[in-house]
C-alpha cells in the first residue's frame, strides 16, 4: 500500500512540475507517429463520402462546433479522404527521442529543452499543466520547418453574404528558426544571436499599390516571458516604427486577422492560460494538394502550380478534402482581461502540433471568429517539398461570423534554405526593401 501511495505521489509531482521523463520511448511514436494503430470506421469515413447539410448529423461528433453549424446551415460541404500519416522529418524524430526525457516546465519557460517535441506523454485531464505542455509543443512544432518561404501568398477579403471580392493582397513571407534547429544547417542554432531570438517572421506586401512595401517583422525571443520585438514599415511613410504589444490584436491591413492570429496562434505561451479539454477523432482539412479534383486557374506560376480554389458561402471555404485525425482540444484564455477575445477553443492536430481549427469568442462570450488552415502532405505538393517531411500550409480562411466577412489565403509555400537568411529578420532589412 505504501508503495502504491508513493507511486501516485511521484506521478502527481511529475504532472505538476512538467517532468518529461514520466513518458517512455514508446510515447515518442505515439506522439509523432500516431497513425500506426489508428482505427477508422471504414463505412462512416469511406473516402469519397461528401459531408453536407443532408448527413451532417451523422458526423456531428467528428466536427468542431462551428464547422458543424456551418455545414448544417448549408454554407459548406467537403469530401472525406483517407487518413494518412504526415511523418515528421527523421532528424526531428531523432531529436525528440534523444531529448524527450530532459525537458521540464519552469517558471514561465522550459528548462533543459534541446530540440524536437518537448512533451510526448499523452495529455491527461488530471494534469493541470497538460494544456500548457501542448502549447509548448505548438511553439516548437515544425511550422515551415527550420526556414520557409511563402511566395506568392494571396489574401482575399470578401463579403460573406454576397461573395463580393472587396480586396486582394499579394504578399511575401519568410520564417526562420534561430534555435533548436534539426533539419537545416547550421544545427542546432544560428550564431551569432545576441538577442537570443528563437524565431523570426517577415511579411512584405507587394500589391496593391496603396499598401505596397508595407512590411512586418516579428522576433520571438527564446525567453517566453519577454515580449516579441515587432516592427512595421509603412511604404508611404518610408520609415520603420516599433509596434506595441497591444497592436498585435488590431486587424492587420484591414483583414479579419489580428497579428496574434497568424499561424493559428502567434504570441507567447505566457499570454494565455491553457486548459486541456480532451483527445478526439475529428475531421480536419489535411490532404494531398496535387490530388485535389478542383484547383484554381486564376493565377499562373512559372512552375505550373495551381492554387487551392474556394467556394461555399461567400466563397469563404477551401475546396479541399478532409481526413479523420487525432486531435487535442484546448481552451486558451487570454491573461489580459482587456483582450478582445474572451477565449479560444483550439483544435490541435496531434501529429503536426498545428492549430488547424480555432474557434474564438468575443468578450461577451459569443462566437466571433473561426480559423481554418489546410495542410498538404509535402510529397503531393511542389517538387522541392517532396521528401522533406514538412507539412505544407496550403490554404486558410478566417471567418468573422458576426460581421459576415472572411479573409482567405492561398499559399505557394516551400522550404529552400538558400532563400532565407538571418539578415532578413532585422529592422535594417525593412529599410533596405522599402527603398
Amino acid at each position: 500500500m505504501n508503495k502504491k501511495v508513493c507511486a501516485l505521489f511521484v506521478a502527481g509531482l511529475m504532472a505538476l512540475t512538467g517532468v518529461a521523463y514520466a513518458a517512455t520511448a514508446a510515447d515518442v511514436d505515439t506522439s509523432l507517429l500516431p497513425y500506426k494503430n489508428f482505427k477508422v470506421d471504414p463505412v462512416k469515413f469511406k473516402p469519397g463520402t461528401v459531408v453536407n447539410q443532408a448527413n451532417v448529423e451523422t458526423y456531428k461528433d467528428s466536427l468542431d462546433v462551428a464547422m458543424y453549424q456551418f455545414i448544417k446551415d448549408g454554407w459548406y460541404e467537403f469530401t472525406i479522404e483517407k487518413t494518412t500519416s504526415f511523418d515528421p522529418p527523421a532528424p526531428y524524430i531523432e531529436a525528440t527521442r534523444k531529448n524527450f526525457n530532459t525537458t521540464k516546465l519552469g517558471e514561465g519557460n522550459l528548462v533543459d529543452f534541446v530540440a524536437g517535441r518537448p512533451f510526448v506523454a499523452e495529455p491527461n485531464t488530471n494534469d493541470p499543466k497538460a494544456g500548457e505542455k501542448l502549447a509548448w509543443n505548438n511553439k516548437y512544432a515544425l511550422i515551415a520547418g527550420d526556414g520557409g518561404t511563402i511566395y506568392p501568398f494571396y489574401w482575399k477579403y470578401r463579403d460573406m453574404k454576397s461573395g463580393k471580392l472587396e480586396r486582394q493582397i499579394k504578399l511575401r513571407v519568410y520564417s526562420l528558426n534561430f534555435k533548436h534547429r534539426t533539419t537545416e544547417e547550421p544545427i542546432p542554432e544560428i550564431t551569432p544571436n545576441p538577442s537570443n531570438i528563437f524565431r523570426g517572421l517577415y511579411i512584405g506586401v507587394e500589391e496593391p499599390f496603396d499598401v505596397k512595401n508595407t512590411q512586418l517583422l516579428i522576433q520571438r525571443h527564446e525567453d517566453d516571458l519577454k515580449r516579441d520585438n515587432a516592427w512595421l514599415y509603412l511604404g508611404f511613410q518610408r520609415r520603420v516604427r516599433r509596434l506595441s504589444s497591444g497592436q498585435t490584436t488590431d486587424a492587420f491591413l484591414g483583414s479579419d486577422l489580428m497579428i496574434e492570429d497568424f499561424e493559428g496562434y502567434n504570441n507567447r505561451v505566457a499570454d494565455n492560460t491553457w486548459k486541456y479539454i480532451s483527445t478526439e477523432k475529428l475531421l480536419l482539412p489535411f490532404y494531398n494538394h496535387n490530388e485535389l479534383k478542383e484547383l484554381s486557374d486564376e493565377f499562373e506560376e512559372p512552375d505550373g502550380y495551381r492554387y487551392v480554389a474556394f467556394g461555399g458561402q461567400g466563397n469563404c471555404f477551401p475546396k479541399v478534402t478532409w481526413q479523420l485525425r487525432k486531435v487535442y482540444v484546448i481552451e486558451a484564455t487570454p491573461v489580459n482581461p482587456n483582450h478582445p477575445i474572451s477565449k479560444r477553443i483550439m483544435y490541435m492536430d496531434a501529429q503536426t502540433g498545428f492549430f488547424s481549427r480555432t474557434v474564438s469568442f468575443d468578450r461577451a462570450g459569443k462566437l466571433w471568429k473561426t480559423w481554418l488552415i489546410g495542410e498538404s502532405h509535402p510529397d503531393y505538393h511542389l517538387a522541392v517539398n517532396k521528401g522533406s517531411g514538412i507539412a505544407q500550409w496550403d490554404s486558410f480562411t478566417m471567418i468573422d461570423t458576426q460581421a459576415m466577412h472572411c479573409t482567405t489565403g492561398q499559399f505557394h509555400a516551400y522550404n529552400d534554405p538558400k532563400e532565407v537568411s538571418p539578415s532578413m529578420f532585422t529592422p535594417q532589412y525593412l529599410r533596405k526593401k522599402g527603398k
